[in-house]
């Protein structure tokens, strides 16, 4: 199962506090033991949202959005997309992840939908052939 790992936003990362030079080494070292277990498929950190904008959909309108956004609490730092057998698994790891902030931080880990998710349709078929494409585009 894929999961993806929120790393959830603090006053800090809003702030655009870069991470010190430890945190990157040991956040290094971590995504180390990630790949080498095969579990990390991808891995950002984000800018502050200050850099950031937002589409509002309202039927066929549109409206943008520029950042920052308010509810810190709410916002993503950044994240990790990892494959996993489960759940559990997931939280282990995650539960091994250096602390991603200086102070108080929090993880938050969410199962990615399948294909296979959605039954067999030809919306569904479509979507595996872009899949495909988007594989193809990598190699």
């Amino acid at each position: 199962m894929r999961v993806m790992v929120l790393v959830k936003a603090t006053k800090d990362s809003e702030a655009g506090a870069m991470p010190s030079e430890e945190l990157l080494e040991a956040m290094g070292k971590y995504n180390e033991e990630l790949i080498n277990a095969g579990i990390m498929l991808a891995g950002e950190g984000l800018k502050p949202s200050s850099n950031g904008k937002r589409i509002a959909f309202d039927g066929s309108s549109r409206a943008v959005i520029d950042g920052p956004f308010a509810a810190t609490s709410e916002l993503v730092a950044g994240f990790w997309l990892w494959q996993v057998k489960d759940m559990a698994e997931a939280v282990e790891w995650a539960k091994r992840c250096p602390n991603p902030m200086p102070g108080p931080s929090e993880l938050e880990i969410r199962p990615v939908f399948e294909l296979e998710d959605f039954g067999e349709s030809e919306a569904v078929e479509h979507h595996r052939k872009l899949g495909e494409k988007i594989t193809e585009n990598k190699i």
